[in-house]
């Protein structure tokens, strides 16, 4: 029944991404705002449609943590769900990512429309600029701007180097850092078709005023806080 239901969840994500991004095109005159309204509908839409196929839902402890001002989210990576239920969780957001998945039929479509921070991870130093200038950009528009800051998915139990790219972003805007923790590969695994049953959990921080911090040094402690929640959670199911 496990790879039944994810086959059923799969049909509806493939049948419904076109509709949305064609839908997202029409977007294009109005804010950025206006436009993640629309186009997050497709996102908030699948987490409804991953709890009645494949019957996995989550909770999010710390949702009181979050800002109303926009703010740099640095988040644990483990799977495609984040991508999809962080646009339901959290607040209007932009992700900072390769810009070659911009350039994706249909779901690189409707991204463009979101105006993410899309950099050239060849460019070095280059790539910090980059991300600095798109991202107080899509700051001052009102956005925050979410960093995965070990840069790709890492599965349950291991940790990736953490790029200080996020960091550097908040220190030099001068606005708060918020970290995230959460166990959604335990359920949906990296590259994984197959999505098992259960609430994930997803742990929010305390925001982190930045005024006065180095990059290094925030970048360590958002490492350390979330490295400490997933022990956590991984403790608690050990439990």
């Amino acid at each position: 029944m496990i790879y039944l239901r994810s086959l059923l969840f799969a049909l509806g994500q493939w049948l419904t991404v076109p509709l949305f991004s064609l839908a997202a095109l029409f977007t294009f005159p109005f804010s950025l705002l206006t436009r993640y309204r629309v186009v997050s509908l497709w996102a908030k839409s699948m987490t409804y449609w991953l709890r009645f196929t494949c019957k996995l839902d989550y909770r999010v402890l710390g949702a009181e943590h979050i800002p109303a001002e926009p703010v740099v989210i640095l988040s644990k990576h483990q799977s495609a769900w984040e991508t999809i239920a962080f646009q339901r969780i959290l607040p209007p957001h932009v992700w900072v990512l390769k810009r070659e998945l911009l350039l994706l039929p249909f779901f690189g479509w409707g991204l463009a429309m979101l105006k993410p921070v899309a950099i050239d991870r060849n460019a070095g130093r280059q790539a910090l600029k980059q991300v600095v200038e798109q991202g107080r950009a899509r700051l001052a528009e009102g956005m925050s701007v979410l960093v995965f800051p070990e840069g790709t998915r890492i599965p349950p139990g291991q940790k990736g180097h953490y790029q200080i790219g996020g960091a550097w972003l908040a220190t030099h805007a001068h606005v708060k850092a918020l970290p995230v923790a959460h166990n959604a590969g335990e359920f949906w695994g990296k590259n994984g078709f197959v999505k098992r049953p259960g609430t994930i959990t997803v742990m929010i921080g305390e925001p982190i005023d930045t005024h006065g911090m180095k990059a290094d040094e925030l970048n360590r402690w958002v490492e350390a806080w979330i490295e400490d929640q997933m022990a956590t959670l991984a403790g608690s199911r050990a439990a």
